[in-house]
Parts: C-alpha cells; structure tokens; sequence
C-alpha cells in the first residue's frame, strides 16, 4: 500500500493539517445538525481525506466497508435512450462518484442516477430511517445544466440525503448551490506542516531523515502534502539510506510534459505536431488533467524562451 494512502488519517482526531476545521467537522457531527457541504481548494490539500474521515465520524467503521462498481444506467433522454456508465465507491451508508465523467451528458446524471441514489435512504441498527450521505467529485467542471439539476435535487432530498461537494475552485460553482452549502475553504499546507507529516512518516517507518530533507521535498512539493508524501516514498525506494544531497526526482508526468515543451522549442513543422498531439494523448489517457499539461508546458516554454 502507498503511504499516502496507508497513513491518511481515518478519523478527524487523527488530522494533522487543518486541525481546526477538523474539530469544526466534529462539532457538527456531534450535535447532529450536518447540512449539505462544499469542501474547494487546491490540489492535494487534503479535502477528500477529511470528507472520508468526516463520513467515517458519522457513521463509524462500517464507511470503510466500500465497494467499487462499474455501473451503466439507461437515461431517458427524450427521443432516444442513453447509456451512461459510471464507477461509484459505496458502503451502506454513503455513495461517491464524478458527475463530470459522464461529460456533455453530466445533466442527466444528476437528473436521473443521482436522484435515484437520494431516494434510497437507509436504515440504521435501530430500525430507524437515516440518512445518506452523497459525495461528488469535480463539481466544478459540471455544466449549469447539471449545476441548475443538481440544485433542485439538493432541495427536494434534503430531508434524507446529504451532499458533499469536492471542487479546486468554487468561482465556477453557481451561486445557487453555494448558497445551500456550508462553504468550507481547504486552504494548502505550509511547508512547515508537510515537513512534520513526513517526519511522522518516517518516524513510523523507522527511517532516519537527514537535515533539511524534509524541507527540501516539501520546498519542491508545491504545496501539496500528496505530492511530498509520494515523493518521499520515492526516494525512499531509489536509495537507502537517505542522504542530505539525494535528488529528488520530479514525476513521471512532468519529465514527459517537460519533454513536449522541449519538442515544441525546437522545431515547428507539421511532423513534429503530430508527434506532440501522440504524447498530449498519452498523457490525457492516463488522466492528467488538460488545465495542469497547458500550465507546465508554458511554464517549460517561458523558461526556454529566457535561457535563449
């Protein structure tokens, strides 16, 4: 198991970074009176590990009894009748999934398979009807279709379906929807609390961590604790013991997006852009996101641009 995902905490108790709205989380557990939430902020700052610890604290161990299904829904789409397949992750109490895989067709999505998934309530121990808990992916990138169909479903299932929406920017959610939300805001670790996240690691692995390792991983981390930790264990695999002046190697995606950018510098012909678009294929398959590859490749580029 990667450690990102070994050592991610499983209760909000054990939230090393943005403890205080961990507690605030709690709290609003504790006296039950948990409204739909929006959780926005920047890549790896942690917001899916406290959406889970969260639905863990609601309904205890049994969240962690998931499943992963491929499912495919037939959609009535007025004159013709749609297959949508969609991967959901789900336990007895709570069912996630990304609206926006689905594309163009994110509207009758939520329309039709999510509002079924919201009339399904469950039933607890005792007896009684509770409640269930509805996690979205990627809400930014829905349509205002989807967003406007999504708003409605938020109202009239409100009684026994509670959503939790995970975006990176809240600007291109409709107002309509933050407004039903507690709004949470994820803000990206400092380097400070990545460094004592990779010390905990280490000191739980046994490893010794020379001075200013961890600094120099969170430094080119960019502020992402995903990234520091996937990093760390990185060099951790390549070379042990570590040393002060190990090399920290960059991902695999951004080698290969930097190489593009270099393709792109060097040459401009008609050859050299279909062998360009092969390789932004290849990345977009392995689903590194457009909006990331267009950012690193002119970043790439600027600095060509300056050392020439």
């Amino acid at each position: 198991m990667l450690w990102v995902d070994k050592y991610r905490p499983k209760t909000l108790d054990h939230v090393m970074v943005h403890q205080d709205i961990a507690q605030n989380l709690k709290k609003l557990v504790t006296e039950q009176d948990c409204p739909h939430l929006l959780f926005y902020g920047p890549p790896g700052s942690g917001k899916k590990t406290l959406i889970m610890a969260l639905i863990r604290q609601m309904f205890g161990p049994s969240a962690e009894k998931v499943k992963v299904e491929n499912k495919t829904w037939k959609v009535d789409a007025g004159s013709r009748t749609l297959d949508i397949e969609l991967t959901t992750l789900s336990s007895t109490n709570h069912v996630e999934l990304s609206p926006s895989d689905a594309g163009f067709q994110d509207r009758y999505v939520v329309q039709e398979i999510i509002k079924e998934i919201a009339k399904n309530r469950p039933i607890d121990t005792k007896g009684k009807r509770g409640f269930k808990v509805l996690v979205l992916n990627e809400v930014d990138k829905l349509s205002r279709e989807a967003q406007h169909s999504l708003r409605r479903t938020m109202e009239k299932y409100s009684a026994y379906c509670r959503l939790i929406l995970c975006c990176n920017s809240s600007s291109k959610v409709t107002e309509a929807i933050r407004s039903r939300c507690l709004n949470v805001r994820i803000n990206a670790p400092t380097d400070e609390e990545i460094v004592k996240v990779l010390e905990f690691i280490g000191n739980k692995e046994g490893l010794q961590l020379p001075s200013g390792f961890a600094a120099r991983i969170a430094d080119k981390s960019n502020r992402s604790l995903r990234r520091a930790i996937l990093s760390f264990e990185t060099c951790r695999v390549q070379q042990y013991p570590l040393t002060s002046k190990q090399v920290i190697p960059p991902m695999d995606w951004e080698e290969y997006i930097a190489e593009i950018a270099s393709d792109v510098m060097k040459e401009q012909s008609p050859k050299r852009l279909f062998q360009v678009r092969g390789k932004l294929y290849e990345l977009l398959i392995n689903c590194i996101p457009p909006e990331i590859i267009l950012k690193v490749v002119l970043f790439h580029a600027l600095s060509y641009v300056c050392i020439k």
